[in-house]
């Protein structure tokens, strides 16, 4: 379960303050919506790590996050835009949530499995420029499965994505956070979205999440 309580932050030279309070637990997907400038990527930099706050306390299962840098924190995330290199084949871009060092038979087993889970079996060896948006995605998530991380952070993830791929996606996203247990935060401001995934809601108003 990973709780924030009372987590504040202020940027450097705004007014605003925000204060997060929230529960997110294994195997479900918790929403947390609000108009542009609310402060969704300002919880989601908190929880990753890419930003410390003034005050407060967030925790995973007990275990304190905030001293651990972003490197270190249990975390992975999917942003609007898939980040892939698009010079690299899928597979490769994959390679990259393994850990060095792994027997080469091992790398290649692991990888055809995560991008048969996401639903791509058979394009390994395409460049990621080649892929569509929401093979992109998708690619992303399988990269997400070999990190193993137990908190998924998703930034508008649909966004860029046509009507029919989206449901796709995200009908994906759901089964992998059921089956593998992830703690999964979706920041969004679409209705549709929030209203298909989401088993817990929060809403940012006046800097405060409100439950």
């Amino acid at each position: 379960m990973l709780v924030l309580d009372d987590v504040s932050y202020s940027h450097p030279g705004w007014a605003a303050q925000y204060r997060f309070s929230m529960t997110a637990v294994p195997g479900e997907i918790t929403a947390v919506s609000g108009p542009s400038g609310a402060g969704k990527s300002t919880l989601l930099d908190l929880i990753a790590g890419f930003i410390a706050p003034q005050s407060g306390t967030m925790r995973l299962d007990g275990l304190d996050l905030l001293p651990l840098p972003p490197e270190k924190r249990p975390v992975s995330i999917l942003f609007q835009s898939e980040t892939l290199f698009e010079h690299l084949s899928a597979e490769k871009n994959v390679a990259l949530g393994l850990p060095e060092g792994m027997p080469r038979g091992e790398v290649k087993e692991r990888i055809a499995a995560a991008l048969a889970e996401v639903g791509l079996p058979d394009i390994g060896l395409q460049r990621a420029a080649t892929l569509s948006g929401g093979q992109k995605q998708r690619v992303a998530l399988a990269r997400t499965l070999l990190r193993a991380r137990p908190v998924l952070l998703l930034d508008e993830p649909f966004s860029a994505l046509d009507d029919d791929t989206r449901v796709i996606v995200r009908d994906l996203v759901r089964a992998l956070t059921e089956r593998h247990r992830w703690i999964t935060i979706l920041v969004s401001h679409h209705a549709d979205d929030v209203a298909a995934l989401a088993a817990r809601r929060y809403r940012i108003e006046d800097g405060w999440l409100v439950g």
